[in-house]
This record gives structure tokens, C-alpha cells and sequence, in this order.
């Protein structure tokens, strides 16, 4: 009978496997916080899972509807630059991501849908920069993006290895969006 119920106390702490999912997700967003401390909480008061929007270093509109908007280029320690923004579809239809935004590469088109096709260009070294992969060959970037319903905004990130530390502004290409030019802080 104890055991029985030692059996159902352990069974009922391993049914927070919701918090497992909630640890996967922030990962896909490109967090790596963990779950909640408080599960009283809900996930969006749990840390920087979503980029500081105060900034606006670039607005793409895009003639596929689309609008992205680019609020911060940081380096990081590891010697990596990353990007985050927002997705908007500031139409009153719903908006299906272009393919083209994933790539052409094979191996990054068996990931799914993804930003990895998104590339910096440094005018001043002549290096175009890609968005970095992890060993299994995922994208460093917000994945799983198909559709966008109307109103809607998606915040997205993408890594890059970091330009010299004397290249100040890259041009940001995002396929079938228009180019433009961020500053890197």
C-alpha cells in the first residue's frame, strides 16, 4: 500500500510533463530561460524571452505584407552577433510565410520553416555573414513560423557570427524583403 502510494506521488510530479513543454518552448523562441520558478505565473513574467521593442534600428516592408521590424544587433561574449525583431502582418488577412525565408541549403530546408535564410552583409570587410547552425544542422533562428494570422507580431531572433569589432553597420537581406542597414552595438 506504501508503495502504492510512493508509485502515485512520483507519478503525479512526473505529470508536470507540461513543464517540460514549457522548457522546450522558450528554447524554440531562442530563450534559454528555464520553466517558471512560480508556476502561479504565467510563462511571459518568467524573463527575457521576448527582444526589447524600445529600439527601432530598421523597418522593412516587405510587398508580401509583411513588415519586419530589426530592434537590436548585439555582439555577444562568444564572439556571435544576434539580431532580434519583430514579425508583423499589419493586414487584416492572414499572411503565409514565404519559403524563401528558410534558405536554400538542403540540409536547413530539412529543418522546416525558419529565418536561416536571412544573411548580413558587411560592405566595408566584403563578407556576407549566415545565420549560424548547431551541430545537428538547426538554424540559430526563430523556427516554425508558417503563417501569421492578421494583426498579429511574432517576435524572431537570428545568429550570426559577429563581424570585426571595427564594422559598425551591416545591411541586413531578408529574402523577398527590401535591404537594409543596422548598426551593431
Amino acid at each position: 500500500m506504501a508503495l502504492a502510494v510512493l508509485l502515485s506521488a512520483c507519478g503525479s510530479g512526473g505529470e508536470g510533463g507540461g513543464s517540460d513543454s514549457a522548457d522546450k518552448e522558450p528554447e524554440k523562441a531562442g530563450s534559454a530561460s528555464s520553466a517558471p520558478a512560480d508556476p502561479g505565473k504565467p510563462a511571459e513574467d518568467t524573463g527575457p524571452t521576448v527582444p526589447d521593442t524600445s529600439a527601432t534600428l530598421a523597418t522593412i516592408n516587405g510587398s508580401n505584407g509583411f513588415q519586419i521590424v530589426i530592434h537590436s544587433a548585439v555582439r555577444d561574449q562568444g564572439g556571435f552577433l544576434t539580431v532580434t525583431g519583430s514579425l508583423k502582418n499589419p493586414s487584416s488577412k492572414m499572411l503565409i510565410a514565404p519559403p524563401q525565408w528558410s534558405g536554400q541549403e538542403v540540409s536547413v530546408k530539412q529543418t522546416g520553416p525558419s529565418f536561416a535564410g536571412i544573411t548580413l552583409l558587411d560592405k566595408t570587410e566584403k563578407k556576407r555573414y549566415y545565420v549560424l547552425r548547431d551541430t545537428e544542422g538547426y538554424p540559430l533562428t526563430t523556427t516554425g513560423i508558417t503563417t501569421v494570422k492578421a494583426g498579429e507580431t511574432i517576435s524572431m531572433f537570428a545568429q550570426f557570427p559577429a563581424p570585426p569589432a571595427n564594422t559598425t553597420q551591416v545591411d541586413i537581406q531578408i529574402p523577398q524583403m527590401p535591404v537594409a542597414t543596422i548598426e551593431i552595438s
